[in-house]
């Protein structure tokens, strides 16, 4: 993967993090910086681990379908991407958040909840010639990074720009898994 796919994958993965954390910094009239900064910690970990769950399961069963990797890259990364634009779209451009979103339990679920498609990924990944600690890494420090971000820009871009945001990032790892598709497909 080149610098520019993992960067790209990196930011796709890291759009339901931000898109959470600025509706968790709604929850706030002027979010703090250690909450935020505790926001991005906590959704670039949980973030940069799944990828890596992802992958080993998928190396686990690559041996078995090596013939139709491509295709079964192309279909998770499609359905993750295909999620993350239905629920952009979806998503109520005033949607409130309740108090009880401050709590670390609820943080957590939130982080788990948002990053299961980077868990997807990782599966995908096991199929191609990829460094995933490099990538996960990308992946934890994009999400840090959006998630923090995120949180201190609430105020400003609220709910409706998040929901575009989303949207973007899923039709971005559509295109990723067609790429993949392609590539494989005209390759010598």
């Amino acid at each position: 993967m080149s610098p520019f796919t993992i960067a790209a994958l990196a930011v796709g993965m890291s759009i339901d993090a931000f898109v959470a954390s600025v509706s968790r910094g709604a929850a706030f009239k002027r979010p703090p910086l250690k909450e935020a900064l505790r926001t991005g910690i906590v959704f670039g970990v949980v973030e940069m681990i799944t990828p890596l769950i992802g992958w080993l399961a998928g190396i686990v069963a690559s041996q078995y379908v090596q013939t139709v990797d491509h295709w079964i890259a192309f279909i998770l990364l499609a359905i993750v991407g295909g999620r993350m634009a239905m629920e952009g779209f979806s998503r109520s451009e005033t949607e409130e958040v309740s108090a009880d979103s401050r709590s670390l339990v609820i943080l957590m679920a939130t982080a788990i909840g948002t990053s299961i498609d980077a868990m997807a990924v990782g599966v995908s990944l096991a199929f191609l010639q990829v460094n995933i600690v490099i990538v996960a890494i990308a992946i934890g420090f994009a999400t840090f990074a959006m998630s923090t971000g995120g949180m201190l820009l609430s105020r400003l871009i609220g709910p409706r720009f998040g929901k575009w945001a989303e949207v973007v990032g899923g039709v971005g790892l559509f295109c990723l898994g067609t790429s993949i598709l392609v590539d494989h497909l005209t390759a010598g």
